[in-house]
């Protein structure tokens, strides 16, 4: 392989990339999102400056994703929280990525390589038991979280859902050198664009977080259940840009 065809590479491993170059098309992504009250100070401790935390929030979220280009059929699972940060054109609403698992290898490596997504292997799952959606969330064998929800129980107003979908997302991402030492430390911005909104509901939820030394999704316990939202959508996750440079 000579010099030049080693810089055209795309990712590992080079003569097979784990994953296909973007973007990412996403066809009938289904969403089962939690919002719910928790520790403030606990919130503080996990989110990087400069982004601020406003309100003691985070939307525990279950997704089932059938259809996306190059990543094929998996489901993911974790924990998003709502955050703000000061530009020079005033306080921008977004949305901070704090953790998530997923039983699918392409898109936790693209994830974390391509954007700086927090992704873990494990296993959950979005189904349906008669009236209610249940979603669980197991790291091998140990449940650390479980969740239900009224089955379309109320039908929600599609404007909201579109503006939080076009609220800028954030990561941070973290890759070391070969000595160990940093090498990327960023925080990464992106969005979801062309969103086609199938349908979205509302209804009755609950939800339930287990320690686990390697899972620490109840770090960031429920004090709370504040609402609940179920809905369907085609939607492209957008190649990202670096918000910040902590190294520089």
């Amino acid at each position: 392989m000579k010099i030049d065809d080693v810089r055209k590479a795309f990712a590992m491993p080079a003569t097979s990339p784990a994953f296909p170059p973007g973007p990412y098309r996403f066809m009938q992504r289904e969403f089962v999102v939690i919002t719910y009250r928790t520790d403030m100070d606990a919130l503080r401790a996990v989110v990087p400056e400069p982004l601020e935390v406003a309100e003691p929030l985070v939307k525990y979220e279950f997704i089932r994703m059938p259809d996306s280009t190059g990543f094929g059929d998996y489901t993911e699972s974790g924990q998003v929280i709502p955050v703000q940060l000061r530009t020079g054109k005033g306080l921008e609403q977004g949305n901070y990525t704090h953790a998530m698992y997923l039983n699918d290898h392409p898109p936790i490596a693209g994830g974390r390589e391509l954007w700086g997504f927090p992704k873990k292997l494990a296993t959950p799952t979005l189904d349906y038991e008669i009236d209610t959606i249940v979603g669980t969330l197991d790291y091998g064998k140990v449940r650390v979280a479980s969740a239900t929800m009224g089955f379309k129980h109320r039908a929600a107003e599609p404007g909201p859902l579109l503006a939080a979908l076009a609220q800028p997302n954030f990561l941070l991402k973290i890759i070391p050198h070969v000595d160990g030492t940093p090498r990327i430390c960023e925080l990464v911005r992106y969005h979801m664009v062309d969103i086609d909104l199938k349908g979205a509901w509302t209804g009755p939820a609950a939800l339930e977080l287990h320690p686990h030394a390697l899972a620490p999704v109840a770090s960031l316990p429920v004090l709370e259940v504040i609402s609940a939202l179920h809905y369907i959508a085609d939607m492209t996750l957008a190649l990202g840009t670096v918000e910040l440079d902590y190294l520089k």
